[in-house]
Order: structure tokens, then C-alpha cells, then sequence
């Protein structure tokens, strides 16, 4: 760990980082099986999601770590809100997706009021989750970055003890991967990439 006001090395050129960058495929969150990451190994992934570009020093997320046996109760009372809400049968579907892995990071996005813009804020929230995925990456782990509705039901993002002005930024499921890696389309970058003189 660097110590305050310590200098940092300069960037190094990496054909490592880069390929792995090329190849970055989020995995299905319902393919995701053990081994996942060690509490040593966890505890890293959470410092390097933690290094984050964040306007203000404001810090505005916070993590909660979930294991199989959370993840289990708080699916159980889930399928009764749908149940409660007859709700559609994807929306039970989708609950398997958060039992799977062997670890769960749910990534709260606790933005300050008052202080710099609200969407830089939730945008910081959102550069931790890819972050997490970068550093589980690092150690060899497949991930998922998702929501699902329970994300936004306020009875449901209750269970997993959000409070008023708290969102869901992501739910990031890390594990092994039981099934080949298949490549999806990517953007056409000519039609995304406007450059000025």
C-alpha cells in the first residue's frame, strides 16, 4: 500500500494489460461456480475497486459483501414480493442469477447532497463496479455486472439494507466460469467516434 502524498510510479507500457482489456467479456451471472475469490484475495479486489476517479474525495458508494448463505435468504424473500406483486415469471428467473456465484459485491451508490453534481457522483459509483470487474479479472475470476429489478423495488433493495437517497449501482457476481467465453458484438467505432481538430 502507498503511503499519503507518496509519489507514484509513472505508467509502464503492458501488452498484458492490454490484451486482457481486448478480451474483457462480462460472464452470465447464472454460469458463475466455485472456486471464487479467497478472503485474502477479496479483501485486494475491494482496495483496486476502491481506486476510483471520484470528484471531490467524496467516496460517495459503499460495498456489501454477500455470501451464498445471504444471497439465499434474501432470494427466498424476494420470491415472495413477486409472488405479492404478481409479478412476471422472468422476474422469478432472474433470482437465480443472484444465488449462483461464489461471492456477490453489491456496489451502493450513497451519493452527498450538496456537494458536487449527483451524476458524478453515481458516475464514480459506476467506475468502482468496472473496476471490481478489472480486478477480479486480475486474479483470474470471471464476473458479472448486473441489476435485475430488484435493484429498483424499494421493498427489495430494502432487504439488502439500503436506505433513503441510496441506489443500486450493481450487483458484481464473481466467480469461475463453467462454460466457454463467447465474443459479442462490439460497437462499430466509426459511429461512435467524433474527432475534432
Amino acid at each position: 500500500m502507498v503511503a499519503l502524498n507518496e509519489p507514484l510510479p509513472p505508467p509502464v507500457p503492458s501488452k498484458d494489460f492490454r490484451d486482457r482489456l481486448a478480451q474483457r467479456r462480462s460472464a452470465p451471472a447464472q454460469a458463475l461456480v466455485a472456486p471464487g475469490p479467497s478472503e485474502a484475495e477479496l479483501d485486494e479486489i475491494l482496495t483496486l475497486g476502491a481506486r476510483t476517479p471520484d470528484h471531490g474525495k467524496l467516496f460517495p458508494w459503499r460495498f456489501v459483501v454477500l455470501g451464498p448463505q445471504s444471497r439465499a435468504d434474501i432470494a427466498a424473500r424476494l420470491a415472495v414480493l413477486v409472488e405479492l406483486r404478481n409479478g412476471p415469471a422472468k422476474d422469478q428467473a432472474v433470482l437465480a442469477k443472484l444465488t449462483a456465484a461464489p461471492v456477490t459485491i453489491l456496489v451502493v451508490s450513497t451519493p452527498v447532497e450538496g456537494s458536487k453534481p449527483i451524476w458524478e457522483q453515481h458516475l464514480s459509483a459506476g467506475a468502482v463496479c468496472m473496476n471490481l470487474e478489472h480486478a477480479a479479472s486480475g486474479f483470474g475470476y470471471s464476473s458479472s455486472w448486473i441489476t435485475d429489478w430488484y435493484s429498483y423495488d424499494p421493498q427489495a433493495t430494502a432487504l439488502f439494507g439500503l436506505t433513503e437517497g441510496e441506489s443500486v449501482a450493481g450487483f458484481i457476481h464473481i466467480g469461475t466460469l463453467n462454460e466457454p467465453a463467447l465474443e459479442r458484438p462490439r460497437p462499430d467505432l466509426a459511429a461512435k467516434v467524433t474527432r475534432l481538430p
